[in-house]
């Protein structure tokens, strides 16, 4: 799942992103309203993560032209407001989830997979398919109950696959998971992912569809 991390503390920022991404999540971070309307404006993410206390923009500003453009877009407000009235105001304009600072950082990890397992097609954070199951809250997969050994990006991509097992992933929707802004990928990188994914799993338990991209067939 592609994470906008909306949030002016640097400092805060860094912290979250390194332990985000270590989670399985990619994120990119921008630190002003402005820039989070026009990454949103362009779809460049499946959830935002936002601070109310920009300094461009005020965060329920941000919330309430978002709701405006885009009524489907998770949104989890991330605010050191904690007075019930803000809370109730900015789940009134269209808030998914509301989390006050300081908090957890495994709380806001759970809330995530939350919005994650709606916005997929797993109602648990268990998938079994073909005697391959993945469980989402332990970033493991196993076959025929042996724990696979698999890298950040592998596991990322079993898990975009069999959450939408069924459906084709195009090579553009892999790759915009995978890596965030920046991030140099080569030119083979997703196929050499692939490869690695297919000497691991069944048989033909990932399908190319040429000039496509790649599926997984559903139960």
């Amino acid at each position: 799942m592609r994470v906008l991390l909306v949030e002016d503390d640097i400092a805060l920022a860094n912290g979250m992103l390194l332990a985000l991404r270590a989670q399985g999540f990619t994120v990119n971070h921008v630190a002003l309203g402005q820039q989070a309307l026009n990454t949103i404006r362009s779809q460049d993410c499946d959830a935002v993560v936002l601070d109310l206390g920009l300094p461009d923009i005020d965060g329920l500003d941000v919330l309430k032209i978002t709701r405006q453009k885009n009524s489907r877009l998770p949104v989890l407000v991330l605010t050191a407001r904690d007075g019930v009235d803000d809370r109730i105001r900015g789940l009134d304009i269209g808030a998914d989830d509301y989390l006050v600072k300081p908090f957890a950082m495994p709380e806001l990890f759970a809330r995530l997979r939350v919005i994650e397992r709606r916005l997929g097609t797993a109602s648990s954070h268990l998938i079994n398919l073909h005697g391959v199951t993945l469980d989402s809250t332990g970033h493991q997969a196993f076959f025929n109950d042996e724990a696979l050994t698999l890298s950040r990006r592998e596991y990322m991509v079993l898990k975009m696959l069999m959450e939408s097992a069924g459906r084709i992933k195009t090579r553009e929707q892999l790759e915009a998971s995978l890596y965030a802004w920046g991030e140099e990928v080569a030119s083979n990188a997703l196929e050499v992912h692939i490869s690695n994914l297919r000497k691991k799993l069944p048989k033909d338990f990932i399908k190319t569809i040429r000039g496509v991209g790649y599926s997984v067939s559903p139960p």
